[in-house]
């Protein structure tokens, strides 16, 4: 579909949240997870649903990006197709985390390409503002992610 609203992107970006944290937590809860691969993926898991409910946070009644969300756009591309999930190691790994971290950070680049595509496009400055606060606190979060993930590496 070429016409979309900026809700549709941020439900499609809260869904793809759930999607990694159903992953993640499904991965942990497998046979042969090292300890500290299984405390990162417990982490990961947090941090997608912690994601998830911010973004849907923005569909509640009293929300500043009401109207936004109601902003209709034009671009041909579809939204992208999420990373195939199964791209996550295998647990046979121990407590490597390391492969972990960079399928994680490949699984956000995905946001983060979606949402400088939008910020690039942007019809109004309301909608500029909109995907630059996405920009940036998409980027904070994926250094979040590395600064936690060499966390547990350290242990």
């Amino acid at each position: 579909m070429r016409f979309h609203q900026v809700r549709e992107l941020v439900r499609w970006a809260a869904d793809y949240h759930a999607r990694l944290d159903e992953a993640y937590a499904q991965w942990a809860a497998q046979e042969g997870v090292g300890e500290r691969r299984r405390m990162a993926l417990d982490y990961l898991a947090e941090h997608e649903r912690r994601m998830q409910h911010e973004l849907e946070s923005y569909f509640a009644e009293d929300s500043e990006h009401r109207g936004v969300l109601d902003t209709w756009f034009d671009d041909p591309e579809a939204f992208p197709h999420a990373p195939v999930l199964e791209r996550l190691p295998g647990g046979d790994d121990g407590d490597d985390v390391e492969a972990l971290l960079s399928t994680a950070l490949t699984l956000h680049r995905t946001l983060q390409d979606l949402y400088g595509h939008r910020l690039e496009r942007a019809g109004s400055e309301l909608e500029r503002a909109f995907f630059e606060a996405l920009v940036k606190g998409e980027d904070a979060e994926v250094r979040r992610l590395v600064r936690d993930i060499q966390r547990l590496e350290a242990y």
